[in-house]
């Protein structure tokens, strides 16, 4: 590539990109997932379009699996542990017998139903079991849910494509039949374990080195951040261990640590994954030739979808919920809840860089489901989540900003009250802070002013507050307990 040659591909790259955010309104106004609109655009570019070649299997699951590492590391950092402890046992369940259940369901289902020859069969039946963490999580913020919902389903799309990963890595290789079942779970077993070990040592590691190093400039912690994310992929993927268990939980190891800049942390990340999404989507609709599609891949596709979205999927969770005893709405929500994104279209390019006979249909099968049930599922989740009852109605929690001050041992808190938070209406002094902190400024409505203790706390209120190192965790704890329970948050306990 020269010069000239990048100057084009910066010029196309940089307006994609422009087209593509400004997509993300156009999708929220029209009630379409982002995700279709980033196909379509990738589709106008392609052959169908504009004619923009790509036709590289193995830059695409290159391309495909650094996103998802992106995607991951996002979805972790921004996940909250408490939400997430109580249902981990379940969508650890899910992500693992779950998606096997899955697999046999719909590999049988696509063998005998839809006359595909068992090697394909079972390559669809493992590409269209996973969850797509994007997807998931782009729902989770936009329908208030209960946090054991939210939980369930995080902890299964951070973690089912582990084990997924490895099988249809196994079936393009022609590795399964050889090694024998008995093996093969032996190596997910082996895969999953030792990238949590790695995800967990890298995160605690970064976070313990974070809360300790001063770094010279704001910016850089993001970036450090999302390095260790990384490293945790990288160095699991070397051992042939899950990458995407190591990053998922080192990111959540980092996300759930008080770590100076958590608010423009979580910021930059978020952009991130953002950035991700569109580059991986646009990718994935520059790869797709509709010009290639047949009538039988689009009635397969929906018909797999129907078997997968109605059958094997509401199946494995009902089986996996005998263990946890979850209400059959509530299974119903998730069942209905579990996307469908972009990760079984990067699946389907593992078979297709293998040079596996058939995996171009596969490709395009897996294209037409992906589209059309993202439409399907997505369009009533609301709804269906306040039939389920599964709507959340508990307020916000405040958001805690940090940064250091080196020089004096302490550390600049910045909060927010946010809307339904019962922080609006107490007094200064009712807060009742550790000793060590006290709040400094309050900015409202863009005016600042030094708080008396008699002086109420107001809906958007941003509270800078300086405590002490050794009462930083306390004093956040006490803001907290007062968001959730009001000014008599702890009354009679000794909090100094």
């Amino acid at each position: 590539m020269d010069v000239h040659e990048l100057d084009q591909l910066l010029l196309i790259g940089s307006g994609v990109l422009i087209l593509a955010i400004l997509a993300v309104r156009l999708s929220v106004t029209a009630g379409l997932p982002s995700l279709l609109v980033y196909l379509a655009l990738g589709l106008l570019l392609g052959n169908a379009g504009l004619g923009v070649p790509f036709d590289d299997a193995d830059l695409a699951l290159v391309l495909g699996f650094s996103a998802l590492v992106l995607i991951l590391a996002e979805g972790g950092l921004s996940t909250k542990w408490e939400h997430i402890r109580p249902s981990m046992g379940f969508g650890l369940l899910l992500a693992t017998l779950g998606s096997a259940i899955s697999v046999v369901v719909v590999g049988l289902g696509a063998h005998y139903l839809l006359d595909l020859d068992w090697e394909l069969a079972f390559l669809l039946a493992a590409v269209m079991t996973p969850t797509d963490a994007a997807a998931v999580f782009s729902v989770l913020r936009a329908v208030p849910l209960k946090h054991r919902v939210t939980g369930t389903l995080e902890v299964e799309s951070g973690l089912n494509d582990a084990p997924i990963v490895v099988l249809v890595v196994a079936i393009s290789a022609g590795d399964l039949a050889e090694k024998g079942a008995w093996a093969f779970t032996g190596l997910i077993v082996f895969e999953l374990v030792v990238g949590a070990i790695f995800g967990v040592v890298i995160g605690r590691v970064g976070a313990s080195l974070l809360r300790r190093v001063a770094l010279p400039a704001s910016g850089l912690y993001p970036l450090v951040v999302f390095a260790f994310t990384v490293l945790a992929y990288a160095s699991a993927a070397m051992v042939h261990a899950s990458g995407f268990a190591a990053v998922y939980i080192a990111a959540l190891v980092l996300g759930n640590t008080e770590l100076p800049h958590r608010t423009a942390t979580k910021s930059f990340v978020e952009g991130i994954g953002w950035l991700a999404q569109i580059g991986l989507f646009v990718m994935l609709g520059l790869l797709a030739d509709p010009g290639s599609f047949e009538w039988w891949h689009v009635w397969t596709g929906l018909a797999a979808g129907a078997l997968i979205t109605f059958i094997a999927r509401p199946l494995s969770i009902a089986v996996c919920a005998v263990v946890f005893d979850r209400p059959w709405r509530e299974q119903s929500f998730i069942a209905w809840a579990g996307l469908r994104g972009a990760v079984p279209i990067v699946l389907a390019t593992i078979p297709l860089a293998a040079g596996v006979p058939g995996a171009d249909d596969l490709f395009n099968i897996v294209f037409v489901f992906v589209v059309a049930y993202t439409l399907l599922q997505a369009a009533p989740l609301a709804q269906l989540a306040a039939w389920c009852g599964v709507l959340s109605d508990e307020a916000r929690d405040v958001e805690v900003e940090a940064a250091p001050l080196e020089r004096v041992s302490a550390d600049l808190l910045q909060i927010r009250v946010p809307r339904g938070s019962k922080l609006a209406g107490v007094e200064i002094g009712e807060l009742r802070l550790p000793t060590g902190a006290s709040v400094s400024l309050v900015v409202r409505d863009g005016k600042t002013f030094v708080p008396h203790r008699t002086d109420r706390l107001s809906v958007h209120d941003d509270l800078l507050i300086v405590a002490a190192r050794t009462v930083r965790e306390r004093t956040e704890k006490r803001l907290r307990d007062v968001g959730r329970h009001g000014r008599l948050a702890g009354w009679g306990k000794d909090e100094s």
